[in-house]
């Protein structure tokens, strides 16, 4: 199998997305390698040799995308026997040119402590921790949104993306059976706050498959059940003309952007 490393001085974050997001394009399976923090000519130097492993066990030129700032450690992962793809440098000289402005780069600027949003995000995270599966009524003021929905459709994961990847913060509120033995009804608690309610939603058996892997055998994973509180659910948020998503064939990524652009909520990633 072909390999593909993913190469910086930083994290590798902003490589591993810009190669990733290229390599999807094509019906191609690649083994992924990911080589963070090379940060001295020493460290390239054992990275060019990994790259040459790689090239005479498979006799296929690896693929390597990378983002380094210091010019020699850059140079010498240039001199691979990889197929190099260098992001930063290829698009610098273009917005140089169109900003009128000289970049200067400097290591570490992008995902690190010192990133200007790094504080709202880990704010934004302890939000959605302390305020996970309706535990935390009280903080419902400060949400940017409240997410809910049956149990395991998506609350808390899609919560915890929002608030560490965006700086958002989400709450989620999870309606039960209990709340359903009657027909289901706008929770007082949910009502002041009705402006910030997005709902998620999920295939009756895709939502049988997740809970069977929680508590097999059991009512609350029975097909019947999950038929039932969807059922439900899906009429409170038509009749309350609640913004829903239907979870079913979406990654955690795709929900969040799909949430923001239903939304329109500030994204504080910059």
């Amino acid at each position: 199998m072909r390999k593909s490393f993913y190469i910086s001085d930083g994290t590798a974050i902003t490589s591993e997305v810009f190669g990733h997001a290229l390599l999807s394009l094509f019906p191609v399976q690649f083994k992924h390698v990911t080589i963070p923090f090379i940060e001295t000519a020493e460290q390239a130097l054992e990275v060019n040799q990994k790259i040459s492993v790689s090239f005479q066990e498979t006799g296929e030129r690896p693929l390597v995308f990378h983002t380094i700032v210091n010019p020699e450690v850059r140079q010498i992962i240039c001199q691979s026997e990889g197929v190099n793809y260098d992001f930063l440098n290829h698009f610098v000289p273009q917005i140089e040119e169109a900003l009128g402005v000289k970049a200067k780069p400097e290591k570490h600027r992008t995902h690190s402590i010192h990133e200007t949003t790094y504080d709202i995000r880990i704010e934004a995270v302890n939000f959605a921790l302390a305020n996970d599966d309706g535990s935390n009524l009280k903080d419902y003021g400060e949400a940017d949104i409240i997410l809910c929905g049956v149990s395991r459709s998506g609350k808390t994961p899609t919560s915890l993306y929002l608030a560490l990847q965006y700086g958002i913060k989400a709450a989620n509120y999870p309606f039960t059976e209990d709340d359903m033995r009657d027909t289901l009804k706008l929770p007082a608690v949910l009502k002041r706050f009705k402006h910030k309610l997005f709902g998620l939603t999920i295939a009756a058996q895709r939502l049988h498959d997740i809970r069977t892997e929680r508590r097999a055998n059991s009512r609350y994973a029975s097909l019947q059940q999950c038929r039932i509180e969807l059922r439900e659910v899906e009429n409170l948020y038509r009749k309350e003309k609640i913004p829903f998503l239907d979870s079913t064939a979406f990654s955690i990524e795709e929900i969040s952007a799909k949430i923001l652009a239903i939304t329109g909520l500030e994204r504080r990633k910059y």
